[in-house]
């Protein structure tokens, strides 16, 4: 439990917000599934 607390305000710090899905691809985060950022990101 506590590494899941930690996991959500490491987000929330990163994001400032608590969405699902956040991905965090280096330091970009994407807020809800965007395919096309995501391939962009990964590319």
């Amino acid at each position: 439990m506590a590494d899941d607390e930690k996991a959500r305000n490491d987000m929330l710090q990163k994001s400032g917000r608590l969405a699902v899905p956040t991905i965090a691809v280096g330091n970009q985060v994407v807020i809800g599934f965007n395919r096309s950022e995501l391939e962009k990101l990964l590319s």
